[in-house]
């Protein structure tokens, strides 16, 4: 009983990941001061005057890169990928991002109709970039391979399938380009 106590107690400390199902950990995410020391641990890089609040799950710590002046809200979910050299994510500085925001690097494969999609494993794994100044509205979903450009805009509830330009604002689901701010 013991042993099992102490796995699960090691797990949580030194498992690649931060969220609710890390209670050892997902405690200090309450106090500034020792959340930040934990996401300078866990995260790839993690910049002054960021912060990650309760409620947020980011998977694959070591490949997500978070600037300064950044606050990951509650709900949001960071899933990079966990193998060596596998994609990142990189969230540039000033960049904000609403509540529930879900950032993904890979998806399931689905092409062969025979082979149901449990059995198919994963399309390879694309880095995801959140760049200087950008606006994520709430409940914002980003899939593999996407780039949101310098100060651009993504409208609540998008689904983000691909590349947006810097200075633009973009809506929908899938999300497009409505009009630009340069």
């Amino acid at each position: 009983m013991f042993k099992r106590i102490a796995n699960k107690i090691k797990f949580w400390i030194d498992e690649d990941r931060i969220g609710p199902d890390m209670p050892l950990t997902h405690w200090l995410l309450f106090s500034n001061r020792l959340g930040r020391r934990l996401c300078k641990k866990k995260f790839a890089s993690f910049g002054n005057n960021s912060f990650v609040r309760p409620g947020v799950y980011a998977v694959a710590c070591k490949h997500i890169h978070i600037g300064e002046n950044v606050t990951l809200r509650p709900g949001s979910m960071l899933h990079a990928d966990p193998r060596d050299g596998g994609a990142c994510i990189r969230i540039e500085n000033k960049v904000l991002i609403g509540s529930s925001v879900h950032i993904y690097v890979d998806t399931h494969a689905f092409d062969n109709v025979n082979i149901p999609i449990y059995d198919q494993g994963f399309y390879d794994s694309k880095d995801v970039l959140l760049r200087e100044g950008c606006w994520i509205g709430a409940n914002t979903v980003i899939l593999p391979g996407v780039t949101i450009g310098k100060n651009a805009v993504v409208g609540a509830s998008s689904v983000v399938t691909k590349s947006i330009p810097d200075y633009a604002i973009a809506v929908g689901n899938p999300a497009r380009v409505i009009r630009s701010i340069a």
